[in-house]
């Protein structure tokens, strides 16, 4: 059977906690509705994932992908003299072999660092072989890989590793953000390395880099069939708005050490539990600082949260709180699970003014100080008080703005950019 049409994603993908992960499958599953007969999602071994300690997700709790779309995972290549490339060249091999075919291929990477590296060498090689090439590429920065790589390089005055990400990114034909506050990082930072060093990435990215927010599978958590939510919280030994929860990875940015204080200090929650659900780095920590809270009794960790439980866990929350705080390793570029939770429905948001979270919520969430556990408390005390017609309000308007994240609609606007590029628009001529 001949392919017509390949989607390629690189992405660090499920088995992996974040959101990135979830947007790469929602993409599958969308490009599958849109034509694509033939969606890879190129990624790492499983193996791999666990020994870089990263949180990961019990394998036996990721929903399986529908038919069509092939998870790889390219065994590394080379021996262990080659310390870390290997599992890189890997990659990069495979992808060479699917972008030599000559079949339209629309190759996407989330993450600048190593993925859309990965991505600008298959396509520089593939090009050196001879074969037929027909690949158009996709760079989306998430905003982490902004952080935690380009910022690190400027601080060190690192200019070749920062030059080689930017100029990568700047090779791909279409360059995403995910959001409004991801751009102008990017922008920041690569003005501080031209104002060392005389580039001129800034300019580049400030007209090339548009935004793209993340895909959701919005209908998911849409009509939630209300007997399994029924028995996932029977399962879980809670009751319909008997508990504030939080659900995301476990990381100190995400500010869970602020909640369990807030949670502990709010009049009107004393009768409520506290639901921590995920992992990470700081599970150890935040479990032993629970242990020594007031409100120890009522604080429960759940580590193992499968897809399927996620969107039910959050419609029946009483509030749902993630209170992120900037640091130096992480800043929430934007907030999936904010959006996700909008989605479900359920007791109102409570985040922070964080990064990109505003873009996630709008208008449509309860905003507090950073590190504040008093303003969390206080929140808490105001959604818990809050009559059923207030509460329906916050609903209604939290979903019409989270509406907009819909996996369909965010992978026609990126093929619409791809579009453009394959065949752009020629100006009218006037007869």
């Amino acid at each position: 059977m001949t392919t017509a049409r390949r989607l390629v994603i690189v992405v660090r993908a499920d088995p992996v906690i974040c959101g990135h992960s979830g947007e790469a499958r929602n993409l599958a599953e969308a490009a599958l509705q849109r034509g694509f007969d033939d969606v890879r999602i190129v990624t790492w071994p499983i193996d791999r994932l666990q020994q870089t300690g990263l949180p990961l997700k019990p394998l036996d709790g990721v929903l399986p992908y529908s038919p069509g779309i092939t998870v790889e995972r390219p065994e590394p290549v080379g021996d262990y003299k080659v310390p870390d490339g290997r599992w890189l060249a890997g990659i990069v091999g495979r992808l060479v072999e699917l972008f030599t075919d000559g079949v339209p291929t629309v190759a996407m990477s989330l993450y600048l660092s190593p993925h859309s590296l990965a991505v600008a060498d298959a396509v520089h090689v593939a090009r050196r072989t001879g074969l037929p090439v027909n690949v158009t590429t996709v760079a989306e920065a998430v905003g982490s890989d902004v952080t935690n790589v380009v910022r690190a390089c400027v601080e060190k005055d690192e200019f070749g590793a920062a030059a080689h990400v930017l100029s990568s990114y700047l090779e791909h034909d279409v360059c995403l953000a995910v959001s409004d506050y991801t751009r102008e990082l990017i922008i920041a930072e690569a003005a501080a390395i031209d104002a060392k060093h005389g580039t001129t990435f800034a300019a580049q990215c400030r007209e090339r880099v548009t935004v793209s927010y993340p895909a959701i599978d919005v209908a998911s958590y849409l009509d939630l069939d209300i007997r399994e939510t029924a028995r996932v919280l029977a399962d879980r030994g809670l009751q319909h708005d008997g508990y504030v929860l939080f659900l995301s990875r476990l990381a100190h940015a995400k500010g869970v050490d602020d909640l369990i204080a807030g949670f502990a200090a709010s009049s009107a929650a004393s009768s409520l539990r506290l639901v921590v659900a995920g992992n990470g780095p700081d599970a150890e920590r935040l479990q032993e600082l629970a242990a020594r809270s007031d409100a120890a009794d009522r604080i429960v960790f759940f580590d193992d949260v499968d897809d399927d439980e996620k969107a039910h866990l959050m419609a029946s929350s009483a509030a749902y709180v993630l209170p992120s705080k900037p640091r130096p390793e992480f800043v929430e570029t934007f907030g999936i699970a904010l959006a996700e939770k909008m989605l479900a429905g359920g007791g109102p948001v409570i985040t922070t003014d964080t990064g990109g979270i505003s873009e996630a919520v709008g208008d449509a969430a309860i905003i507090v100080p950073v590190e504040s556990p008093s303003a969390i408390a206080d929140a808490l005390d105001r959604v818990l008080a809050m009559s059923p017609d207030e509460r329906a309000g916050w609903e209604t308007r939290a979903r019409l703005h989270a509406l907009q994240f819909d996996r369909g609609a965010v992978l026609d606007a990126i093929l619409d950019r791809v579009a453009q590029v394959q065949y752009p628009r020629v100006p009218a001529t006037v007869a």
